[in-house]
């Protein structure tokens, strides 16, 4: 149990050090963000009280008086931030104001240290907008008391690595920020200078915003106005207030829907993506109000999961105000607006993608690999999803939809081909897809994780089923190609000594192998390892393997090129006699099978014989 008399003194997690060092050196060129960044949290603290007091009305004392106060004393060279809203215990100012507790902390604290003042910003996307005080203030004291707790608390730090917490003198719940300013920050304790900067940043704030009792700004909710009459200056701001963040919104969407479920919505897609996008948590961070009282940031019944790049609000009449957040999860009338806003936001997407190419690839490049996670989730939109999903492809570098695809296949294809990996320039490398350059055949690059996945949902497009170029054999004699090449390696393998050659490869790989045979999909590389028809794909029992949750693989098919001249002359050499007991021979099918993993990013199965097997046959060589 805390001692409410002792004053305690601790030290900043090492990652909020590290954030508040960068931050004193003046992150942002504009360095007035901070009273936006303190306004917006004064603001969240009201919201988060006004819903606390609908199941607890013990606590809304002043639910119908809630607003941000401004102060400032030239003389005292302090700027104070107040809000009558939910406040912090010890605990709370222990977690929020001492730690950073949000994953992928080190990516970010490394975006910090590489870019340039004055660039986005990336303090408030992870939350942390309150250290962005210290670029203005030499110390910073907050005087906190939580909504239905006696004890108040005072918090105060110099921002250079320790903060202390003692008992406060706070009579009333909520939170005021002082701000002791520096002596190159005065400006920001002028009445005009401060006037300027909230109407700027804050005016959409739905509280009043006061100083010395006189509103600043407009204090009213800004999705409830008409969308023809808000600007996108204040969209954009808006837009930093409700996610955090600093980019400008790429997409904005500002929709009311009459009906049985009645609302009205103002979504952002980001022009940048989110540091906790891929958060195992998978959150959403669009708010859920119910007639402009503040519910939820976090509810998945709101917008799927596919979706949580989305940031803005969401406002319903039709829903109870009473709900509880466990119950949204089921509320059939959220569900419904659910529905609705994801098939608007789709259809958005749509029309993006076709007026503007350029910039919904740059999207694409953001979230996609997050979108298409839809085309498991979403079996009832998955034909609109996949009409605005776009791959990257063999064919000139650029994204393409399945439609376009389809409509450049080739006369005889039958199939969508594609490959599947981690990343996108090394599979565009890969052996298995000469043949299909050689054909002028148009392959799908695929190397976002959840690829893998959807493709196990969705097996044809446009009445051509999906077809992995590095799983069973491939016939591409039936395509009409480009080239006029005449393959007749399997009607002269005999006489090459072909079939001798993948005799003895089977003979001294074994179980090491599924199969040897000819390859149609080589052209320039000797050899390839393919996944047999029905067997897990070579991707995909990679990441399975990575994740732990395979521990052998199938032995997979090794192909050799006929028309290679490595091949053709081991092949001359199985002929000849005495090949059975040929230690050369042997050599080469090992290194052959070890080249194969290789060029798909794999080790040898054993380096130390790898090696010692390449010597032996370079030795022979001279």
């Amino acid at each position: 149990m805390t001692d409410t008399n002792a004053k305690e003194t601790f030290s900043f997690q090492t990652e909020v050090g590290q954030l508040l060092d960068i931050v004193a050196g003046s992150l942002y060129s504009n360095r007035e963000i901070f009273l936006r960044e303190l306004i917006s949290n004064a603001s969240d603290a009201c919201d988060k009280l006004r819903y606390e007091t609908l199941t607890n009305p013990s606590l809304a004392k002043n639910a119908d008086q809630f607003a941000v106060l401004l102060a400032a004393d030239e003389k005292a060279k302090t700027l104070s931030v107040s809000d009558n809203g939910i406040g912090m215990n010890h605990d709370d100012l222990l977690e929020t104001l001492g730690t950073i507790a949000r994953s992928g902390t080190g990516a970010f604290l490394e975006a910090l240290k590489e870019g340039e003042k004055g660039e986005v910003g990336l303090i408030g996307q992870f939350g942390v907008g309150f250290y962005s005080a210290f670029m203005v203030a030499d110390s910073v004291d907050v005087l906190t008391r939580k909504a239905g707790e006696e004890q108040s608390w005072l918090w105060a730090s110099d921002g250079k690595g320790q903060f202390a917490i003692e008992p406060g003198n706070r009579t009333e719940c909520g939170t005021t920020v002082i701000l002791h300013m520096k002596k190159d920050a005065k400006e920001f304790l002028e009445e005009a200078r401060i006037r300027h900067i909230v109407k700027t940043y804050s005016d959409h704030i739905s509280f009043p915003v006061l100083l010395d009792a006189e509103p600043l700004n407009s204090a009213s909710a800004i999705w409830t106005r008409n969308p023809k009459e808000v600007t996108d200056d204040q969209h954009t701001e808006f837009y930093h207030h409700t996610s955090h963040a600093f980019d400008k919104p790429w997409l904005t969407l500002h929709n009311r829907v009459e009906g049985m479920v009645s609302h009205t919505s103002l979504l952002y897609v980001p022009s940048s993506a989110p540091f906790d996008l891929y958060d195992a948590e998978r959150k959403s961070h669009v708010k859920l109000y119910v007639n402009r009282v503040f519910i939820s940031e976090n509810t998945k019944g709101l917008i799927p999961t596919y979706l949580r790049f989305l940031r803005g609000v969401v406002d319903s009449e039709d829903l109870s105000l009473n709900v509880s957040r466990e119950m949204l999860q089921s509320d059939p009338a959220l569900a419904k607006i659910k529905t609705a806003l994801t098939k608007k936001v789709i259809g958005a997407l749509k029309k993006k993608a076709q007026k503007a190419a350029d910039e919904y690839s740059t999207f694409w490049g953001n979230f996609g690999a997050v979108f298409k996670e839809g085309l498991i989730e979403d079996p009832s939109l998955r034909d609109r999803i996949l009409e605005v999903c776009r791959f990257s492809s063999t064919h000139n570098g650029e994204l393409t939809s399945l439609s376009d695809y389809v409509e450049r296949s080739k006369e005889g294809q039958d199939e969508i081909y594609y490959i599947t990996g981690e990343d996108a320039k090394k599979i565009a490398q890969s052996p298995h897809l000469e043949g299909f350059k050689a054909k002028g055949v148009e392959v799908l690059l695929l190397s976002d994780h959840v690829d893998e996945f959807w493709l196990q949902h969705i097996t044809e497009f446009e009445g051509k089923k999906f077809k992995s170029v590095t799983r069973g054999a491939t016939n591409l004699d039936k395509i009409s190609g480009d080239e006029n090449a005449d393959d007749d390696s399997d009607d002269d393998a005999s006489s090459m000594g072909l079939n001798e050659l993948i005799a003895a490869i089977k003979m001294e790989l074994g179980e090491a192998v599924k199969d040897v045979r000819p390859s149609k999909r080589l052209t320039d590389s000797p050899v390839c390892l393919i996944a047999d028809d029905g067997d897990m794909d070579v991707n995909l029992e990679r990441l399975l393997k990575q994740h732990g949750q395979l521990q052998d693989g199938m032995p997979r098919i090794l192909e050799l090129n006929p028309d290679h001249r490595m091949v053709k002359k081991l092949a001359e050499r199985a002929k000849s006699e005495g090949a059975a007991s040929d230690d050369l021979l042997k050599d080469a099918a090992h290194l052959l099978l070890d080249q194969a993993r290789i060029s798909e990013g794999e080790i040898p199965a054993d380096p130390a014989s790898f090696v010692r097997r390449l010597s032996a046959v370079m030795d022979s060589a001279f």
